[in-house]
């Protein structure tokens, strides 16, 4: 009994390398699909449509003979008793346990400005950013102060790794 925690890159690749292992395979996410982190700025930016960088976990793994994916939130890891426990009260038990839950931005400390510096990990991320770009531009072309249209127009984007990056150059 193989149970992977997470159907991100880590945990579909780990998935997919052991379709030939003699051993039962459980793909365990709160969502029941994989998310193409990588293009989340297209969908931030109105490029893409949510649909198109995001696959069910199911249909990528329906080769899979051992493999079974199961939509569910870990609640907890009891690693003495070998079990995964879920926020529905069942459990899984476990020969070998892959943990692959991803990351999630950090604002070093600095909770508080979560509220005007959104962070790019999930689908609801980019969605939420698109909305506010296109209801930025919308202000903007309504307004006849070019000043005021110029402070509309401007976009900030804090951190310059690939997403930033992309970001910045697609905004």
């Amino acid at each position: 009994q193989i149970v992977i925690i997470g159907g991100g890159f880590g945990g579909l690749y780990t998935a997919q390398n052991l379709k030939h292992a003699p051993a039962q395979v459980t793909l365990i996410d709160r969502r029941n699909f994989h998310l193409f982190q990588p293009l989340l700025y297209q969908v931030a930016t109105g490029g893409l449509s949510p649909a198109n960088i995001a696959a069910p976990l199911r249909a990528i793994l329906k080769k899979n003979k051992n493999t079974h994916v199961a939509l569910a939130e870990v609640k907890d890891i009891e690693p003495t008793q070998n079990q995964v426990l879920l926020t529905d009260g069942s459990s899984l038990r476990y020969d070998y346990l892959v943990v692959a839950t991803g990351a999630s931005h950090n604002y070093f400390g600095n909770e508080h400005w979560e509220q005007f510096a959104p962070g790019l990990k999930t689908i609801e991320d980019a969605t939420e950013i698109r909305r506010k770009v296109l209801l930025a531009f919308e202000s903007a072309e309504r307004e006849s102060d070019p000043i005021k249209r110029q402070g509309l127009l401007r976009f900030v984007v804090v951190g310059g790794g690939p997403t930033g990056v992309e970001l910045a150059g697609a905004l």
